[in-house]
């Protein structure tokens, strides 16, 4: 079992590329990334488990330095990756508790817990096979307390005091659980599944705060109804957006501000910020020039129609151009999309947070 809990950290730790972009001298210093949620922000870890969910094949990664399929569900990097840069994150090759020679300030530069395929709801990852979010909790102390060993309880406590937290999940409970495979549809209303997954939302900040995390951010829904991969099943032919799906998403979105802001004031020292994906989502698609694309209905790998996970592969045809989809698959955006959904948490969001001491 220590064997292979190894192995399943050693595969956490993010890779980092180099990119060249200028970012406000106003960011604070965080001293790590730590992310917790689905296939958005899922750097490989569904590579080492049983699950369909997976991305390391062609074509997903042709983008990615060396052209690695490396689980990511994307042609190329994802916003964790990129805000590390950005961020001014060390890259380390193996997890900092395996690396007690480097200096502290260098042990910790980011690890990614998510799994393609999650939500807050167990039942949807034990229908995708991923990783639950409570799953990714457990994992999470594991860590602390390898790396409470090689640095110290204080200076483990910095560090995560400083971490800037990255919770990105949701959009799978809707679609795998109410709309597409209505099982807790046959339990609950929507208003009272929306009510369901706050809680257990509530439940997951209120548990990074008492593991020392003070600085996190949780994404909202996109607009769920404009994924390729729902005007398929329920728009076919015209190929519009399902405006009642997205309506449920605003109104979810709605919900879950106001509770960051309660738990924000409930919780000393903590800096809870919603990130508005939906909207920003939302312009991209109703003003694709404005931002250089020029597809917003289906994905660039296959018919994107359909084609996500498994059906995305080595033998699907695959666009000219991603950088002008706003998806690369059914379902998941294209690095180019990453890009500008990370320009937007860098110029409208980080900001917000208050300085963190340097390391």
């Amino acid at each position: 079992m220590a064997l292979r809990t190894f192995f399943f950290f050693f595969f956490f730790t993010l890779s980092f590329c180099n990119i060249n972009i200028i970012i406000s001298q106003t960011l604070p210093k965080f001293t790590s990334i730590l992310v917790f949620g689905d296939s958005t922000v899922d750097t490989g870890n569904n590579n080492h488990i049983l699950t369909i969910a997976k991305g390391n094949h062609p074509p997903y990664g042709q983008d990615y330095p060396n052209h690695i399929p490396t689980g990511r569900f994307s042609n190329g990097k994802l916003v964790p990756d990129i805000l590390a840069v950005l961020l001014n994150l060390k890259k380390n090759g193996v997890p900092p508790y395996m690396q007690p020679d480097l200096p502290t300030n260098e042990l910790l530069t980011g690890i990614c817990f998510a799994s393609g395929g999650t939500g807050y709801d167990e039942l949807t990852s034990s229908i995708s096979g991923a990783i639950p979010m409570r799953k990714q909790l457990d994992y999470f102390k594991e860590y602390l307390k390898k790396i409470r060993v090689v640095v110290g309880e204080s200076e483990a406590e910095r560090i995560v005091n400083g971490a800037l937290v990255i919770v990105s999940a949701g959009t799978n409970d809707f679609i795998f659980n109410f709309y597409d495979l209505p099982k807790r549809r046959l339990q609950f209303s929507l208003s009272k599944y929306q009510d369901f997954l706050l809680d257990k939302l509530q439940s997951f900040v209120k548990e990074l705060y008492d593991l020392g995390c003070r600085n996190i951010i949780v994404n909202g829904l996109p607009p769920i109804g404009c994924l390729p991969i729902q005007m398929t099943a329920k728009s076919p032919l015209l190929r519009t957006c399902i405006n009642k799906e997205n309506f449920d998403a605003q109104i979810y979105n709605r919900k879950l501000e106001y509770l960051l802001l309660q738990l924000q004031a409930h919780l000393p020292g903590s800096k809870i910020l919603y990130v508005d994906g939906y909207a920003f989502v939302s312009d991209l698609i109703n003003n694709p020039q404005a931002y250089g694309f020029e597809e917003t209905k289906r994905g660039c790998c296959g018919s994107g129609l359909v084609e996500a996970g498994p059906l995305c592969t080595r033998l699907s045809p695959v666009c000219s151009d991603p950088s002008q989809y706003i998806f690369f698959d059914s379902i998941h955006p294209t690095e180019s999309t990453y890009y500008k959904v990370t320009d937007y948490l860098v110029n409208q969001l980080l900001p917000k947070f208050s300085n963190i001491p340097s390391p």
